[in-house]
């Protein structure tokens, strides 16, 4: 919790003054019980008779001043110390959640792979909402509690010494019952709050998933699975739930055994002349306040033992270091080297029993198309990954523009590579923002620009413009629309390099002619790394890499590896049959 508690040293002001004006309360509370007992025995004296001959009345209504007084001030810190603990609160909590996304961002594809999606969400929610809570009532009753029950002690040793013993007993008592709970529920609650991470998972997939299940009629096997997780969820927090609530009960028994014992003796000893009756009530008002605040207490260890498992998770990630760190560039890069040089390049996934690309050699020039083929999980997305270093090579070498990519900056590297993912993914908001990902200083004119390269600008237009509006996921687009708006994103950029990878599968080949035609023609001359199934999308590139399982087994152009590479030769033969054309 280290790290955690490093975010109050903003707060130090607004931590030490929240919990200072609630002991200013708790000491007026514990004024109370002196100002009754002087009302008792001075205010209102010895019964005589029936009546009370030397009751002082002006002394009665002058206490009762003085406890009205009391009761206004003491609300007035409990606002104070409520704002101070608030402000806090929040304040942690949003500077948390803001290290948290940064963190997230910074994290490599296997970073994230390994801790999955439903944890990061559940941390970034469930987690914080709960550390704030335990922060919030932590600074307001974390002091409050323990500084009434032990200063009611103290009083009361004052007031009537033989009586000490009882309190001294009780408080003893209730510290095993709450100090146990805590110990117990502490772990209980972290193996509860990680079956919260799949029901999240099983949530997140179910909504992403929707037109998938219901297209296969999964509703009924995937409603199975959620029901087993959130039973799991439920035993959990059931279980955890019956240990932390028998600490209210067992604190009420323990303080009513004591009231009992003290309320006993003290009938005995005031019948002896010992004792006031002022100062039994006084004592009962004490044993009191300290039943209300072990109650408190009780409620807020569970709360506290809740947020520090949260905490902990929390913390978890934040202390993760990023599998990819940032380089720094050397003084002078090698101009003997092609522009994008593939040494000997193998990767393999955290978990992977073997490389998912190993020893791959591969050369190419500035402002040239290279054009990547090959079976299904033959490597193919991998080795256009590696380039802006969303997985680590694990062996050999990879240099851009002379520079190995280990040695550039992160920020540097992806700066002047534009990427189209497989899956084409857009933000909420308008066609114009989603293209000002790759560049918010452009303007109309070259964002037109490059939807007309991506074959995007005709439904744009139809649709509004530049500011129709983005659904969530881009769900008001069609797949091939998306795909092109993507695309047009990544041209915004003006990328030295510029990866395609399966991009224009949802596109018709009249469109994908088009496409690959305007890329060409572009102003900027990327060099273009063209990931594709269809050999039609790669035929007329300056190189084809063919990949099977991992290894490259062919580098040429369309027509010598349709002569020299039998694995080239059947994709293309599976696809347009022996004498196919495009």
């Amino acid at each position: 919790m280290r790290t955690i508690f490093g975010y109050f040293k903003p707060y130090k002001k607004q931590s030490v003054m929240g919990p200072l004006f609630k002991l200013l309360e708790a000491t007026f509370e514990l004024i109370v019980p002196f100002i009754v007992a002087l009302i008792v025995d001075r205010g209102i004296g010895a019964e005589v008779n029936g009546a009370y001959p030397n009751a002082d009345k002006p002394f009665i209504f002058a206490m009762f001043g003085v406890l009205v007084l009391l009761g206004v001030v003491g609300f007035l810190c409990s606002i104070t110390a409520q704002y101070f603990a608030a402000k806090t609160a929040t304040g942690i909590s949003a500077h948390i959640r803001k290290d948290l996304f940064k963190k997230v961002q910074s994290l490599s594809y296997a970073d994230l792979d390994k801790l999955g999606t439903s944890t990061v969400l559940t941390r970034m929610t469930g987690d914080i909402d709960k550390l704030q809570s335990g922060i919030n009532l932590g600074l307001r009753l974390l002091l409050r509690s323990p500084f009434i029950v032990f200063g009611a002690m103290i009083t009361a040793l004052f007031i009537d010494p033989k009586s000490f013993g009882v309190f001294a007993v009780v408080i003893v008592a209730l510290a095993v019952v709450v100090y146990g709970v805590m110990f117990l529920c502490m772990p209980l609650y972290k193996k509860a709050q990680s079956g919260l991470d799949q029901v999240t998972k099983s949530t997140r997939e179910n909504l992403t998933g929707v037109r998938v299940l219901r297209a296969f009629c999964m509703e009924q096997k995937e409603e199975h699975s959620f029901a087993e997780k959130n039973e799991t969820l439920t035993k959990r927090r059931k279980f955890v739930g019956r240990i932390a609530e028998i600490t209210n009960p067992l604190t009420y028994v323990i303080v009513n055994l004591g009231i009992i014992v003290l309320l006993w003796t003290g009938a005995i000893r005031v019948d002896g002349g010992n004792l006031s009756q002022g100062s039994v009530i006084a004592l009962y008002n004490l044993m009191s306040q300290i039943l209300i605040e072990l109650i408190k207490l009780a409620n807020l260890i569970v709360t506290i033992t809740k947020a520090a498992a949260c905490g902990s998770r929390i913390e978890s990630v934040l202390k993760t270091d990023p599998s990819i760190k940032d380089g720094t560039l050397p003084a002078q890069k090698r101009d003997d080297l092609p522009y994008v040089l593939y040494q000997g390049v193998s990767v393999r996934y955290q978990g992977g029993g073997e490389n998912a690309i190993h020893g791959v050699d591969l050369s190419v020039e500035k402002g040239q198309t290279i054009g990547i083929i090959g079976g299904t999980g033959s490597g193919k997305t991998t080795l256009v990954n590696a380039l802006p270093r969303f997985y680590e090579i694990t062996e050999g070498e990879l240099y851009v523009d002379g520079v190995s990519v280990k040695d550039y900056p992160l920020e540097q590297l992806r700066s002047f590579i534009g990427v189209v993912p497989q899956k084409a993914v857009l933000f909420k908001g308008t066609v114009k923002s989603n293209l000002a990902f790759g560049d918010k200083t452009a303007d109309d004119k070259w964002l037109t620009a490059c939807l007309e390269a991506a074959q995007a600008k005709e439904f744009v237009l139809e649709k509004g413009g530049l500011e129709t509006p983005v659904e969530q996921g881009g769900k008001n687009f069609s797949g091939g629309q998306k795909q092109r708006l993507t695309i047009a994103r990544a041209l915004v950029k003006k990328p030295q390099i510029l990866i395609l990878d399966d991009s224009s599968s949802a596109l018709d080949y009249a469109t994908d002619r088009a496409l690959r035609s305007a890329i060409k023609n572009l102003p900027f001359k990327p060099t273009v790394f063209v990931v594709s199934q269809r050999t039609s999308s790669v035929r007329n590139a300056d190189k084809i890499v063919v990949l099977e399982d991992g290894a490259v087994v062919g580098v040429g152009t369309h027509e010598t590896l349709l002569k020299e590479c039998s694995v080239y030769r059947e994709i293309y033969e599976s696809q347009y049959g022996e004498r196919g054309h495009v």
